[in-house]
């Protein structure tokens, strides 16, 4: 029965050839406009560590002074160089990460190749597994490494491309402010986005290519970047930040058990009743414990225009389908003498509600691929933009399907008035009127 409604709607579609193209551009347009910004959105909001972002938590503490105080308010994004190595220290999760990110000077041994300066993660063993990043040559650091303050590293694929033509470089020397470097990894492909880890570098900033100890990076001096918040006597001297009453790192835990996670926030808030005995905090316990999808909706990585857009595309998709009932409302009522007959003959109203409801899926249909070829023309538009998300913007299999679920859905719904409304006039009258 379906291949003959088939047979029927696209007879239909050909006899009217300008109205078909109407109702088609009409859904194409919508479809092409949402589908544009719901991938936008889809890409931007996405889980950027499927599988693990459930184990992973991004701890906050209160050590500021008694200024501008507000109870209740958030407390620091970042924390201070002594509560950092004291939460690493006491290991109380599944493992733990302490970092901040920088700009380090290479100093190639090619001749041919220039020095430059490049993005790095000053960081601690636990990143790599924590993170799950892929190695496409040799692993990163261990504790030990941290412990003796080796002056090891693993580099980004694309700096291992350019330094040493893509070969396995492990074992190789890379000097960094006249400093040699072993390098002992090479990262596969892995570029999370969001930049979920360090925020403060952009929310959808490139990777860093150069990943090296925290605690050397220390010993080296080596330029820090991101942001800081000092207070009372803090000083902005980088080279005393170990002491200095500042938040500039960020750390991360994480706790495989569910059941963990409270224990971990009653750690949280033991250490700050601690530190507040000590002299060293001045306000009360305030901690937080926000899972990574969680911190990225605390820090609203999702631009705020990007969900405006979103909202805009989907009333003009409304606004389309408004439009596609009245042609499909037209085109039905006006072949109120066909559909008598078949009445005639027989036919139900549900039967001829199903052929008109084919019918509409099939400009659906049509309409789904045009608004798919100008999706594909919103994205490169969208890519050209001057932001940090516009590589981003590309069209992966999940919303190719929706993209035609989606024309197929609306081109439905947009048929159901028309439909029934075709369906409620007698035969009697449909056959009179011809």
């Amino acid at each position: 029965m379906f291949s003959y409604y088939l047979d029927l709607a696209l007879r239909s579609l050909r006899r009217n050839k300008a109205l078909t193209a109407l109702m088609v551009v009409a859904i194409a347009l919508g479809i092409g406009a949402s589908m544009t910004m719901l991938t936008v959105l889809h890409v931007l909001s996405g889980d950027p560590l499927p599988g693990k972002s459930q184990t992973l938590f991004y701890p906050q503490l209160d050590p500021r002074d008694k200024a501008d105080y507000e109870a209740g308010a958030e407390p620091p994004r970042q924390v201070t160089w002594i509560d950092g190595m004291n939460l690493l220290r006491a290991r109380r999760a599944d493992r733990q990460a302490l970092m901040t990110g920088g700009a380090v000077p290479i100093q190639p041994a090619q001749s041919s190749v220039d020095p430059f300066f490049s993005d790095a993660r000053y960081t601690t063993a636990d990143f790599f597994p924590m993170f799950d990043t892929p190695f496409r040559y040799g692993r990163g650091w261990s504790e030990a490494d941290d412990d003796a303050r080796s002056r090891v590293v693993v580099i980004t694929s694309e700096l291992n491309d350019k330094l040493f033509g893509g070969r396995d470089s492990t074992g190789q020397i890379l000097r960094m402010k006249d400093t040699a470097f072993r390098i002992i990894g090479v990262l596969g492909d892995w570029r999370p986005n969001p930049h979920f880890y360090d925020l403060n570098m952009g929310d959808y900033s490139g990777l860093e290519s150069v990943f090296l100890p925290l605690s050397v990076s220390r010993d080296l001096h080596l330029p820090l970047n991101g942001s800081r918040n000092c207070w009372g006597d803090g000083g902005s001297d980088e080279a005393h930040f170990e002491t200095a009453s500042c938040v500039w790192l960020q750390f991360w835990v994480q706790i495989n058990e569910p059941a963990k996670v409270a224990d971990y926030r009653n750690f949280l808030v033991r250490y700050s009743q601690e530190q507040q005995a000590l002299g060293r905090f001045q306000r009360s316990p305030n901690v937080r414990l926000s899972g990574l999808m969680q911190w990225l909706d605390v820090n609203k990585v999702v631009p705020s225009d990007v969900r405006l857009q979103t909202w805009l595309a989907l009333g003009f998709l409304l606004v389309c389908l408004v439009n596609t009932v009245g042609l499909m409302l037209a085109k039905f009522l006006r072949r109120s003498g066909e559909l008598g007959v078949r009445r005639a003959l027989g036919a139900s109203r549900q039967a001829v509600f199903g052929q008109l409801l084919v019918e509409s899926a099939v400009i659906g249909l049509a309409g789904g691929v045009f608004g798919l070829l100008l999706a594909f023309v919103g994205l490169w538009l969208v890519r050209r933009q001057p932001s940090d998300y516009a590589a981003l913007a590309h069209m992966d299999l999940t919303m190719l399907a929706a993209t035609f679920a989606a024309a197929i859905a609306a081109s439905l719904c947009a048929g159901l008035l028309p439909a029934w409304r075709a369906c409620q006039i007698t035969p009697a009258l449909q056959l009179k009127s011809q």
